[in-house]
């Protein structure tokens, strides 16, 4: 059974739009043709990849009528064209991971999109033979937190975990083991999602392993293109410690709770493994992919979507809602005050 989603090298292949995109080089207009040029190529991608067809078609009918009605003759920005079709899209799918971007540089050509079907696990990149870059490698990866900033014990019995990111899982797995090594034996454990901005969903399986004592699946991911559904597991070999099933968790998240940080905080919630303490979260759940609408133009599609076997839903719009309401600047104290209220644990400082 295949189990593992391909998103990080959307993101990458997003990222690298975004470095063409960075440097601002002045004088590019933009005229009829490149506006009818991106317009058409925007209704191609999201009529081909959208996770909505019939929003999809919504989007066309919208565009194209502003398109007649003249509503973007005359614009010659192109941060501006680009911001004027991102609201236009926005107003009829509300969907945040939904982008169209401006890039004053030409764009490299449209990378090879990722598919379930083909792109089953996400591995580490092969060694370089020369020594010397292993080294190099091995260096820069000390360096790295790779979404695991902290993993301290606020007090002998309560662990404290802040989770950034959800990068790769050959890039987290000796953090979270290490990470959970040290945390294993607390009484109860506060697991800080608060400013997690995403990732693969590889990683969120990989980190949920350690909370559960049984193989359970997570979550279904249906990609529009090939109409397959692949389901995501957690993992029954760990490097580090499991925590297992029994003891409290408690995450900590809010608004700049993102996408691969809602899929955790949102899982663990369905699982009733954790208790969630804070805002609503940013509310999007559905992957995306590259599409090239020009040499100066770009899109993120949400070309996937997120299907939880418990709910049968997902988080995109709503966000996760918190069990317990706090501002999150206060979660952190809620989530202490809730340890010691229920007698389980000592005070904490």
């Amino acid at each position: 059974m295949k189990k593992k989603w391909l998103v990080i090298p959307s993101l990458l292949l997003l990222a690298l739009f975004a470095v063409f995109a960075a440097t601002r080089r002045p004088g590019i207009t933009v005229d009829g043709a490149m506006r009818a040029q991106t317009i058409d190529a925007l209704v191609t991608g999201l009529n081909r990849y959208y996770v909505f067809p019939d929003k999809a078609k919504q989007v066309e009918k919208l565009l194209r009528e502003r398109q007649k009605d003249g509503a973007y003759d005359g614009i010659a920005s192109g941060t501006e064209f680009a911001a004027r079709l991102d609201a236009d899209v926005a107003s009829v799918t509300h969907d945040l991971h939904m982008r169209v971007r401006f890039s004053p540089d030409p764009l490299p050509p449209q990378p090879p999109l990722p598919s379930i079907s083909r792109l089953a696990a996400l591995e580490a990149p092969r060694e370089d033979g020369n020594g010397f870059m292993r080294w190099i490698d091995r260096v820069r990866r000390s360096m790295q937190t790779f979404g695991v900033e902290k993993a301290v014990r606020m007090s002998p019995n309560i662990g404290y975990l802040k989770i950034s990111g959800f990068p790769p899982p050959y890039l987290t797995a000796e953090k979270y083991a290490a990470a959970m090594n040290k945390l294993a034996d607390t009484d109860a454990l506060i697991i800080d999602m608060r400013d997690n901005r995403g990732g693969t969903p590889l990683s969120v399986a990989l980190l949920i392993s350690y909370f559960v004592d049984q193989r359970t699946r997570l979550n279904d991911i249906w990609e529009r293109a090939s109409g397959e559904t692949l389901q995501l597991w957690t993992q029954d070999k760990l490097d580090g410690k499991r925590y297992g099933g029994r003891k409290p968790v408690l995450i900590l998240a809010g608004p700049r709770t993102a996408s691969a940080g809602e899929d955790f905080t949102y899982t663990m919630q369905a699982l009733k493994r954790a208790t969630v303490i804070g805002e609503r979260t940013w509310g999007g759940a559905h992957p995306t992919m590259p599409w090239r609408l020009g040499d100066h133009f770009s899109a993120s599609i949400p070309g996937a979507r997120s299907i939880s076997p418990i709910t049968h839903g997902n988080w995109e719009g709503s966000g996760v809602l918190p069990d317990v309401p706090a501002a999150p600047s206060e979660a952190l104290e809620v989530a202490k005050g809730l340890l010691q209220r229920q007698g389980r644990i000592a005070a904490v400082p």
